[in-house]
């Protein structure tokens, strides 16, 4: 880019942000419970991609990738190396990187080579710590991609590893080591990888038959959640089902969401799983929420019309364990479409990222919500939403958000073009790269934080497995405020986080050891239905303070 057309592009993303300040800031605050909160931080300018998809893994470096086929990325792959592709309409040649590792710890980019196109793929972790990534668009739907976690490892790719083509699907970790894939486009079904002589084939699910809109859709990158019986639960459009998926037969259909208004993609929500408490007698009680998208009709009316319908304010929340679940209604003090949600590890829920009118699609988002908001789902109702301060970067269409190790959240991404746009629209390309730090991380509540000192990092476990954590605390500790929790890293790519999961281990039993040092005992999970195999981030927490987390290993 020409110093001149930077300096445009500049210019001309301080004016979205202050016409946005002038559309929708007024409202920015109504409905808030707090005083803001929570600080950011630009990591990278420019990572030479713009971040559509991003995975953690256990070394600390985040897989970052977009798409291959619309034009050449700003970072070139290193060794003179290129990729060609005679039918590709853009650049047959093509001496550019579309995906790239960053180094958390080092704050460095690395490019990697893939040679399919990965646009709105899927993905999950291996228990062994791989990312398997399935699916894309055209060369590259029906294949399948490893990336292991080492120090120069790059893509691995199986050309057929799919018996379908998976564009806009997800995955899910099973118990068993499997991954389920979900959905895509036009694919109103499921199967497994890697294939074994009884689930080599695809398996027919009617809910995304019956939840299929003509000329929308709404139905893609279905809500998909591991329940503790070791079902799925499984949301798309505005619908959802409890399904085994070993016999293939819905075990309970949930009622609809009480405002029928679609949820996923394009009118993209976002959801999670709550966080499961696991230890004591008492069996956890699973709670799915599920957050913003855009009304009926929304993508036809940006499409044909280019009218942007205001976004969704409600949440829907459903004990999916209950004998006669039903869904709890709530408004979010901000409306929002495209928005990202975490689990983070002191149990509360951030929302961030996405606009406040349009749906996902290329140009049919508007006013982008600078502004974080958290979800504290241990609060009465009324009172579980906070306002946090706000970015000054749109993150719109094709932008993410993961949680890294140290507590911070990574967020990248935002590109609502069919190509690299940096001048002349209204959300350039976004190559920039930052972090988020939420409100426990704020220094002044430095001497609340805990620090681990046992296990060491990449300790490995057995289900069920008692272990002692010791750590430090230098302030006055509040022993009945300390909890022991447990994440797994996610695949995050168009506002849904897959995979993610957050599993309380205990609480309250502190033993003070020496000045400032305390232990207490949790038990690892019973099995893979609470929690599959593979890495997960340990996190003391006290006070609602997380530690820094370390890399555990279970199976």
């Amino acid at each position: 880019m020409t110093p001149i057309s930077l300096l445009f592009a500049l210019l001309w993303q301080l004016l979205v942000v202050l016409l946005t300040a002038v559309h929708g800031g007024l409202n920015l605050i109504q409905g808030a419970s707090g005083g803001g909160g929570g600080s950011w931080q630009l990591l990278q300018r420019s990572i030479g991609i713009t971040a559509m998809h991003m995975q953690l893994l256990n070394n600390d470096r985040v897989v970052i990738f977009d798409r291959t086929d619309f034009g050449e990325s700003n970072i070139s792959l290193p060794n003179g190396r290129c990729r060609d592709d005679p039918n590709e309409a853009v650049v047959p040649h093509d001496c550019t990187a579309h995906s790239v590792e960053y180094d958390v710890v080092t704050n460095r980019v690395r490019p990697l080579f893939v040679q399919t196109d990965v646009w709105c793929s899927s993905g999950s972790l291996f228990p062994d710590g791989r990312l398997i990534q399935t699916g894309g668009f055209n060369n590259g739907d029906r294949v399948v991609r490893i990336f292991k976690p080492c120090g120069d490892c790059d893509w691995e790719e199986i050309p057929y590893g799919l018996t379908q083509r998976r564009w806009y699907a997800t995955n899910h970790i099973l118990p068993g080591g499997q991954q389920i894939i979900i959905g895509g486009r036009r694919q109103f079904n499921y199967e497994f990888y890697p294939k074994t002589a009884s689930t080599s084939k695809y398996y027919n699910l009617r809910l995304l038959v019956q939840t299929n809109v003509r000329d929308s859709e709404d139905n893609l990158y279905p809500f998909v959640f591991l329940n503790v019986d070791g079902n799925l639960f499984i949301f798309a459009n505005y619908k959802s089902i409890l399904f085994d998926y070993v016999k293939g037969v819905v075990v309970k259909t949930f009622p609809d969401m009480p405002d029928g208004q679609p949820r996923c993609y394009p009118s993209t929500g976002s959801a999670v799983l709550l966080p499961l408490k696991i230890f004591g007698r008492a069996a956890p009680q699973p709670e799915v929420l599920v957050c913003g998208g855009a009304p009926k009709g929304s993508f036809l009316s940006a499409k044909k019309y280019g009218k942007f319908v205001g976004a969704l304010k409600t949440c829907g929340r459903i004990r999916i364990t209950d004998p006669e679940p039903k869904w709890v209604m709530e408004t979010m003090p901000l409306a929002r479409v495209m928005g990202d949600m975490l689990l983070l590890p002191n149990t509360d829920v951030l929302i961030i990222n996405g606009g406040s009118a349009g749906t996902a699609g290329w140009e049919y988002g508007r006013d982008p919500v600078f502004n974080p908001v958290i979800y504290m789902p241990d609060n009465p109702i009324g009172s579980r939403f906070d306002v946090l301060n706000p970015s000054t970067i749109p993150r719109m269409y094709h932008s993410t958000a993961i949680l890294l190790r140290d507590g911070r959240v990574l967020v990248g991404g935002s590109n609502p073009h069919t190509f690299y746009n940096f001048t002349g629209v209204l959300f350039p390309t976004e190559l920039r790269l930052e972090a988020f730090s939420p409100p426990y991380l704020d220094p002044k509540s430095d001497t609340l934080r805990p620090k681990i000192i046992t296990p060491a990092s990449q300790a490995e476990f057995k289900y069920g497995q008692s272990v002692t954590v010791q750590f430090t605390v230098t302030a006055t500790l509040d022993a009945n405020s300390v909890t022991v929790t447990m994440i797994a890293p996610s695949f995050n790519t168009h506002s849904f986080s897959m995979n993610q999961r957050l599993l309380v281990l205990g609480e309250g039993n502190v033993v003070a050891k020496a000045k400032s040092t305390y232990e207490t005992r949790v038990t690892m999970p019973g099995s893979g239905n609470l929690a599959p195999a593979g890495y997960y981030l340990l996190f003391v927490v006290h006070q609602k303070i997380p530690s820094p987390g370390i890399w555990i290993h279970i199976q």
